[in-house]
């Protein structure tokens, strides 16, 4: 039996993606190991709070790019989506244009993606651009956002954004449980694009 009050309890906190980047940069860099940032950042939000997972996912990348990292070599080996599509994909439903957005699904369907990571990246845009929206230049890590998001962020509507974020936390669970994923995200563009409101297309 054991007793609970003679044991030592360690309450471990999730890290923050910046945190776990910033120790792994560190590492890569005490050891001499080239890599790009955008590759970092990748594996940082693959480990999911997890310093440890983030270690195992660095040792691996590592292996599989030859003792580099690049970021297209993280997001092959870790079957994620790049960031330019999910932002295109944004970008196409925030605009409510239909075309661009069918046909940037097409190419995200074309690659297989694990459709949980595209809805959390189009999740964490979605929070990007709210932010910006609401603080501007004082929004979180302001000097590392790309001018094409900041662009984002001035041309959609606020109310979309938002709008848009709550649709997609619904669609999360069923994604998820669908027994065919594709479809299912498919048709969360789709509802998405259908609750896009005809005079919603720019911010005044």
């Amino acid at each position: 039996v054991t007793v609970l009050s003679r044991c030592l309890k360690f309450h471990l906190k999730r890290l923050a993606v910046g945190q776990i980047a910033g120790n792994l940069s560190q590492i890569l860099g005490a050891e001499g190991i080239a890599f790009e940032a955008e590759a970092i950042a990748e594996i940082a939000r693959a480990a999911d709070g997890s310093m440890r997972d983030g270690l195992s996912l660095l040792d691996q990348a590592i292996a599989d790019g030859g003792g580099a990292l690049t970021h297209a070599g993280v997001l092959a080996m870790l079957g994620t989506v790049a960031r330019t599509a999910v932002q295109a994909l944004v970008a196409a439903l925030l605009a409510g244009d239909a075309v661009e957005a069918h046909a940037v699904l097409e190419d995200l369907q074309s690659s297989a993606p694990g459709y949980r990571d595209v809805v959390a990246r189009m999740l964490e845009l979605l929070h990007q651009l709210a932010l910006i929206q609401v603080l501007g230049a004082k929004a979180p890590g302001w000097d590392e956002t790309p001018a094409e998001v900041r662009a984002l962020a001035a041309a959609s509507a606020p109310e979309l954004v938002q709008l848009h974020y709550q649709l997609l936390l619904k669609g999360w669970r069923e994604v998820l449980d669908a027994p065919e994923p594709r479809v299912a995200f498919a048709m969360l563009v789709l509802r998405l694009l259908a609750f896009t409101p005809a005079d919603s297309t720019g911010a005044t």
